[in-house]
């Protein structure tokens, strides 16, 4: 079995435990009572645990001095689970700004031709992105909401790796800007306390920049556009 066919079922294990596990503790809390309805000026902050599950793609790389496309090459990128920190403000009792923070570490394999070298970069991302949400149900004990965003992925920590990794060798990846979406929702546990379920699909694109590797110079652009699964537990203050 490859790694792709690795990746994919991989994926479809995550999202059903983390559909199945939501669905069981979303009627275990409907049970409790009524909270107090979200208002203008409420803070709502919540911690997740959350998986990062890239929906990946790459060019080809492109290698040598000056460079040139190597046929059959590409680049991966694995998934990761970590934690995130998030705030949001009621602008009205329906319309909330979030800001979501966190960080992510991932491995980068190299795929096509070149698969042999296994991972070729280890990486972190610092991905802050701001939201307007829509909150449907202030006042219920089930309140969904969507939002729209944008997000900036600064990249940091890079290192080559695997089978390209050389003496001297470094890798950069650029910034990137890009737009986001998400769905969720909130499960009260009492007036301030609830349990939340969340999911963001991003647009990240970057292109790393390799110097001093065994394939000499390198680079590959890559479009990570990862899912985002989370569930955790907020408070409103």
């Amino acid at each position: 079995m490859d790694n792709t066919t690795d990746h994919f079922n991989s994926r479809i294990f995550i999202n059903q435990r983390f559909l199945i596990s939501s669905v069981a503790i979303v009627l275990l809390l409907l049970t409790v009572p009524v909270a107090q309805a979200y208002e203008q000026g409420d803070i709502l902050v919540r911690g997740r645990i959350i998986n990062v599950d890239p929906d990946d793609s790459s060019s080809v790389v492109s290698a040598g001095i000056p460079l040139a496309p190597v046929a059959n090459t590409g680049v991966g990128v694995n998934d990761d689970t970590t934690v995130e920190l998030d705030f949001t403000y009621m602008l009205h009792r329906n319309w909330g700004v979030e800001l979501i923070l966190g960080s992510s570490e991932h491995d980068v394999p190299a795929t096509g031709v070149i698969a042999g070298n296994g991972d070729i970069i280890n990486a972190r991302t610092l991905p802050p992105t701001l939201t307007l949400q829509y909150h449907f149900r202030p006042d219920g004990r089930f309140r969904p909401y969507a939002g729209i965003g944008i997000n900036y992925t600064h990249f940091f920590d890079e290192k080559v790796t695997g089978g390209i990794d050389a003496p001297g060798a470094k890798v950069k990846m650029d910034s990137s800007w890009g737009l986001a979406a998400q769905i969720g929702a909130d499960v009260s546990i009492n007036k301030d306390w609830f349990i939340n379920f969340d999911m963001k699909y991003i647009k990240i694109e970057t292109t790393a920049h390799f110097k001093n590797t065994t394939l000499t110079d390198a680079e590959v652009d890559v479009d990570i556009d990862p899912f985002v699964f989370g569930v955790g537990i907020g408070r409103r203050f």
